[in-house]
């Protein structure tokens, strides 16, 4: 009976641990399960936050960029920016030589510009005062004027006394003269505007071949590396063409200047002979 008894209570002690052992792993399986839900739950709210977080920041940034963002630029600075994207040492060069051009411009206009004068108002003046007042007169009428005719008229009065054919030999002599003082510093107008584009010629071709240097140095051909090398290679010739063509333009218009001078001083030295030819002839 005994033995029935322990074999019995031996038996409940083993389903009691059994039934202990598997409530223990029931709630050791639950509270693992707890336990990675709520680390899920954690990290998906930790993402949120993350998220929100990035959200803001990149929003920040980008109120930050708009507010640092620059206005739209000038051209005077978008013309900086090309010409130091140029390569100073080429770039130098062509503005060297856009400004010794214009300024051989500027002298050559202002020269034209007073040597431009009324020509029908001094021939009368010279015609009233020879035959009022004599040579001396109308010598003095042309020393107050200025301008290449006024010279022409005062050499063909000096010259009255050695006859009509002196006179006319001073007026084609000195006419030359002041002709070639006209087209004083013209050749190196025109040496800028052919120097120029050659100068812009040449950094482009040896800005391709640092490009090219490039490309051999890196193994491969980036098309940004490539791009960026004939960028700045024609940004040369670019600014050397601009250079070119405005001092182009100016020179044209001295040409036409010079010309219309010319023009008038020719004519005005016929009928200054033919003033004269008229006082010799009344003379005698």
């Amino acid at each position: 009976m005994k033995k029935v008894l322990t074999f019995l209570l031996i038996l409940g002690v083993l389903s009691s641990s059994k039934a202990v052992a598997q409530e223990s792993t029931d709630t050791l399986l639950t509270s693992t399960e707890l336990s990675l839900n709520d680390s899920a739950n954690v990290a998906s709210d930790s993402t949120a936050v993350a998220l929100d977080s990035a959200a803001v920041d990149t929003n920040d940034v980008v109120l930050i960029e708009e507010a640092v963002m620059p206005e739209d630029p000038s051209f005077t600075q978008v013309l900086k920016k090309y010409f130091i994207n140029g390569g100073p040492f080429f770039m130098s060069f062509v503005l060297l030589a856009l400004i010794l051009g214009l300024a051989l411009v500027i002298e050559r206009i202002i020269y034209l510009a007073l040597s431009t004068t009324n020509n029908d108002k001094l021939l009368m003046d010279v015609e009233t005062a020879l035959n009022n007042e004599g040579v001396d007169a109308a010598k003095e009428v042309c020393k107050n004027v200025t301008g290449p005719v006024a010279t022409i008229f005062y050499e063909g009065l000096d010259k009255m006394d050695e006859g009509i054919d002196m006179v006319d030999k001073a007026i084609v002599s000195v006419g030359s003269v002041e002709n070639g003082k006209l087209e004083r510093n013209i050749s190196w107008i025109s040496l800028f505007i052919a120097l120029a584009p050659m100068l812009g010629f040449m950094g482009t071709v040896i800005g391709m071949i640092g490009a090219f240097d490039a490309i051999e140095a890196a193994g491969d051909i980036s098309p940004s590396l490539v791009a960026g090398g004939i960028k700045v290679a024609l940004l040369t010739t670019v600014f050397g063409l601009i250079v070119a063509m405005i001092l182009q333009v100016f020179y044209n218009l001295i040409i036409a200047m010079m010309d219309n001078i010319v023009n008038k001083m020719e004519d005005a030295s016929i009928h200054f002979l033919d003033m004269v030819a008229d006082f010799k002839a009344k003379k005698k």
